[in-house]
């Protein structure tokens, strides 16, 4: 009795641990649907708490942040923010007892210390502080409008980043500070130099350890201006920098003292003192171009002060810095159209190329946002879609203009698009007026061994065939697309300056109409149903206004005696003149 008395604890024991190990399959389905059903409550939760962010209807919002430049403020609610934020909860409880608005506003530019967070990057933060969910990047503020690229190292998805860590530091929500600074880490080595200084900037302001001495690092092995350098960074951050490329490079006291006179002009830039800039560059041994004078006044200064220092002639608008930087690479990076003009009109090249591949189109486009691109305000569009506008036109009107082409650049293919396009229809309008004539001067040109570009992976049929057309070859690897397109466009010029030697006032009228009606379709009066009978109308009118200006201009050439040579194997009745008059 005893023993057995002695046993039971022991038994007792062993029950409950084998009940515990071991639970009935009705505990563990009770488990299972506790655990379902609360995952449930909190997705639910989650949902419903988001209609107070994107449902009119639930517009229950007690305080307003306003943004610069927007027009509408962001609707909140303080009891949530104050219970998910401690930054908030202390904002609305030193604002709760004085102020008397029903519905507080919150600047927010008077919210940061340091940085900027546009409306998108808050409401992308918001929507987390409500429903604990971290969406996608909305597209339209965090990729760019340049077709080839990835968008994972780009400006714009940088610059998102960049915000998205500014609120979460600022509004103190650690987790997100954890996770941008993850991703942030990740664009450091993949991005360029200079799409590195914003993440550099937020690290230093956040302070962000471990990513400020990585884009440190970054920064100091590259071969980033030094001038550039101490004009975009804190001053302790600029030194560091320095200290560490001392360490790395010996330098002699020549470059210290072509840095101190390049320092010298630069500062009298800075001062927007012209003339103090004249007089030290004719003191000096140091020229404009030496001091990449006119790089930094294009990246920081007036528009007004770089017309003044265009206007002095004493350096290269075409000159290229160090990094392979022309000036006009730098207007692309500051995006102000007034600067590209007054550039282009200096006579800068838009077929330029960094070493990298990059033209100054293809910067504008990775620094712009679809949301920038296709926005309008009042009716005009934005700086950056202006800037692009203008750029692509320039390459467009002189397709001609000889840049260097590097055949590697992944980024290549669109530029060359640009002028091809151009150049085909170029070609087309010379085929329609006088056939004969062009046809000969494609045969000088070999155009027929090379195959039509018509922007479209298959080329629809086209009036004024002017070579092959050719399915896309899904093995081309894009150094062969680009020697391709390179070998098209290089027949193509010859085609046109074949025309524009032998018939100069012809070429003048098709150039002037191109420059006019590029993105609209050459006149095809063999298919004049085609359109509205407004556009009818229109075509027919501006087909007959363009016949006749190339009927004045090719008798022009011919009482100048211009059109002969190898191009007179034309006969009579398959002349320009003919063509003409057989037109319908």
């Amino acid at each position: 009795m005893a023993a057995a008395t002695a046993m039971e604890p022991s038994s007792s024991i062993s029950f409950t641990s084998s009940h515990l190990s071991n639970p009935s399959p009705l505990l563990a389905t009770h488990q299972s649907s506790s655990a379902n059903l609360e995952a449930a409550s909190l997705a639910k939760l989650s949902t419903d708490l988001e209609q107070l962010l994107t449902s009119s209807d639930c517009d229950y919002t007690d305080a307003e942040i306003t943004f610069q430049g927007e027009a509408r403020a962001v609707g909140v609610h303080r009891c949530l923010l104050a219970a998910r934020s401690k930054f908030f909860f202390e904002l609305f409880k030193k604002d709760s007892a004085k102020s008397e608005e029903k519905k507080p506003k919150y600047p927010m530019k008077d919210l940061l210390p340091h940085g900027d967070v546009g409306k998108e990057a808050f409401l992308h933060f918001l929507n987390y502080v409500y429903t604990g969910k971290l969406k996608p990047f909305p597209v339209e503020v965090s990729t760019c409008v340049d077709t080839v690229c990835a968008h994972d190292s780009c400006r714009p998805a940088i610059d998102f980043a960049v915000e998205l860590m500014y609120a979460s530091y600022t509004f103190q929500i650690t987790e997100l500070v954890s996770s941008f600074q993850r991703r942030l880490c990740n664009y450091v080595e993949k991005s360029l130099v200079e799409n590195v200084l914003p993440i550099l900037l937020v690290a230093f302001h956040c302070d962000l350890t471990q990513l400020l001495d990585q884009c440190i690092e970054r920064v100091a092995r590259s071969d980033l201006d030094r001038f550039y350098i101490e004009k975009e960074l804190p001053l302790e951050v600029s030194e560091k920098i320095k200290k560490l490329r001392l360490k790395s490079v010996n330098t002699d006291e020549g470059v210290d003292k072509l840095v101190e006179r390049t320092g010298k002009v630069l500062k009298a830039l800075d001062s927007d003192d012209v003339e103090l800039v004249k007089l030290l560059l004719t003191e000096s041994d140091t020229t404009l171009d030496q001091a990449n004078g006119l790089h930094y006044v294009v990246a920081y200064s007036d528009p007004k002060v770089v017309a003044e220092v265009l206007a002095l002639d004493m350096a290269d608008v075409n000159y290229r810095n160090s990094r392979g930087y022309t000036v006009l690479h730098y207007a692309a990076m500051r995006r102000e159209p007034s600067i590209i003009i007054s550039l282009l009109k200096k006579g800068a090249n838009a077929s330029d190329f960094t070493f990298d591949g990059r033209s100054a189109v293809n910067i504008c486009r990775r620094l712009t946002r679809p949301k920038d691109y296709y926005t309008k305000t009042a009716n005009e569009a934005s700086k950056d879609r202006l800037c692009i506008d203008i750029l692509e036109r320039e390459i467009r009107r002189n397709p001609l203009a000889s840049g260097d082409t590097p055949t590697n650049s992944h980024s290549m293919p669109e530029d060359l698009q640009m002028r091809l396009l151009y150049l085909e229809k170029r070609v087309g309008l010379a085929q329609l007026f006088f056939p004969t004539e062009a046809d000969v001067a494609m045969d000088i040109a070999n155009v027929e061994g090379t195959s039509e570009f018509t922007g479209f992976p298959v080329p629809p049929p086209s009036n004024g065939s002017t070579g092959n057309l050719t399915q896309v070859d899904l093995n081309e690897t894009p150094y062969m697309q680009t020697k391709r397109l390179l070998t098209r466009m290089e027949a193509l010029m010859k085609t046109v300056e074949t025309g524009r030697r032998y018939f100069p006032s012809c070429s003048e009228v098709l150039d002037k109409y191109m420059d006019d009606y590029m993105d609209e379709d050459i006149p095809d009066m063999s298919h004049p149903e085609k359109g509205s009978v407004k556009e009818r109308r229109w075509k027919r009118m501006r087909y007959k206004e363009l016949k006749n200006d190339v009927k004045k201009a090719y008798n022009r050439d011919k009482q100048a005696k211009i059109a002969r040579s190898c191009l007179s194997v034309s006969s009579p009745d398959s002349s320009l003149r003919g063509s003409l008059e057989n037109q319908t």
